[in-house]
């Protein structure tokens, strides 16, 4: 995957351009947003290791989908190889049945490595964790979630529940549940979630241009940065509009390029200002 070029645009009237020469300079946070972004592209990556490999669990053996749990997760090893791993904690002991390694030209093969016990206990029970706070968090009910882990050099973790994209063709926005997990994977350190209320979401069919409603931010949001990247291919144009800019991301040649627009608020209307 190309790394796109980061633009920012002032999107102002040329009147308040020519009268207010300080203001030719765009006040967009460019750094937080780059620091998002980065973060958006890896958990985009993990997403397509993980559906690329589920797809395999299913068509699996019966008795070896028996013995799965909702504990599984993929992660990089040193080298930077991607590797998926499925089973199941139970009795403080985690049943690995399936493992995929991922090689550089994206070939998944199944081996019968078998990963260290600690470690894949440590992944399993911060997911448990991540997850019985996701329960906690949202109404019965609610869409479902796509969940990411990723270790740190410190050995702590961090968890991202993300509504998934739904069975009945619909992109959910919202929430994101951002949680960082000690390094026992007993104990959430820091929560970093951020929840509407309630989750909205757009059918994918037919494609057609949407907007994701921030407006009581001032910057866009990983979630909604992640979104934008994740289902651009889904629909014509995705917006997303915060108190004073606007995001989105348009196609230059084979390249996605992101463009930052500073606007105006203006009652009533949720597009920039002209």
């Amino acid at each position: 995957m190309k790394y796109l070029r980061l633009v920012s645009l002032l999107l102002l009237p040329l009147v308040v351009l020519a009268q207010t020469p300080k203001t030719a300079g765009p006040k967009f946070d460019i750094d937080d947003f780059s620091k998002k972004f980065e973060v958006a592209q890896w958990l985009v990556r993990y997403d397509t290791v993980a559906w690329k490999t589920t797809d395999l669990v299913m068509a699996g053996d019966k008795s070896e989908l028996a013995r799965l749990g909702r504990e599984w997760f993929c992660f990089q090893d040193p080298k930077g190889s991607w590797h998926a791993v499925y089973g199941k904690l139970e009795n403080s002991k985690f049943d690995q049945v399936f493992h995929f390694v991922v090689d550089d030209a994206g070939k998944i093969t199944r081996t019968t490595d078998k990963i260290d016990q600690e470690f894949l206990i440590a992944y399993a029970k911060a997911l448990q964790l991540a997850q019985k706070k996701l329960v906690e968090a949202i109404p019965a009910n609610s869409p479902t979630h796509n969940t990411y882990i990723k270790r740190n050099d410190d050995k702590t973790f961090n968890v991202w529940l993300f509504p998934a994209y739904q069975t009945n063709d619909v992109a959910v926005y919202g929430g994101e549940f951002i949680y960082t997990i000690d390094a026992t994977a007993e104990k959430i350190t820091k929560d970093e979630s951020y929840f509407q209320g309630n989750f909205r979401g757009f059918n994918a069919k037919p494609p057609r241009e949407i907007w994701l409603t921030y407006t009581e931010k001032e910057k866009p949001t990983l979630g909604s940065i992640f979104f934008v990247w994740y289902y651009k291919e889904y629909f014509t144009r995705i917006f997303i509009k915060n108190a004073k800019s606007t995001s989105t991301v348009i196609k230059d040649d084979s390249e996605y390029v992101w463009v930052h627009m500073e606007t105006e608020p203006s009652p009533g209307n949720s597009s920039p200002k002209p």
